[in-house]
């Protein structure tokens, strides 16, 4: 968010002039550099997103992820997953149906993707209308702002957040 505050600061905010773009997006077995750019950006970031994606290349980040994964995996990376993903978290019912709509003008980011529907339908099965986005950070689950100390409180009691 900060990224692209600076970044559009000299443009009066029309559009981002400094940076690199978002990347470079790495994964296990990717097979190709993904780099990230908005509709904001302006002609000097995406050329620096060009740049950054030639020096990660000839870095060989595909080379050097696919150690850093394998070295992740000896040193227990499947039983931290195998403990999260067997969390007390719990799983809602998906039928749940939502509470009346309302207009959502606050947000609560930290949540984890995959269990991001869950803590919306937790909110509906307490009667608080939600909805799923992403931010500039993540993704949020949106609230009207009436309910975020609720919304909040039950999230963090049903260890979402």
């Amino acid at each position: 968010l900060l990224m692209k505050l600076f970044s559009a600061f000299n443009t009066g905010g029309s559009y981002e002039a400094l940076g690199y773009g978002y990347g470079p997006g790495i994964g296990e077995d990717y097979d190709q550099i993904i780099n990230i750019i908005s509709r904001a950006s302006g002609a000097p970031v995406i050329a620096g997103a060009i740049r950054y994606a030639a020096d990660a290349a000839q870095g060989k980040i595909i080379k050097v992820t696919t150690e850093e994964f394998k070295a992740a995996r000896d040193a227990g990376l499947d039983e931290i997953i195998a403990n999260i993903e067997s969390s007390d978290v719990e799983k809602t019912d998906k039928e749940v149906s939502p509470p009346p709509e309302k207009t959502v003008t606050e947000e609560i980011s930290g949540l984890d993707i995959l269990t991001l529907d869950d803590a919306m339908h937790t909110l509906w099965k307490e009667g608080i209308y939600a909805e799923t986005g992403m931010g500039c950070t993540g993704p949020v689950i949106l609230i009207a702002s009436e309910d975020e100390e609720e919304a909040i409180r039950i999230l963090e009691k049903n260890k979402f957040i």
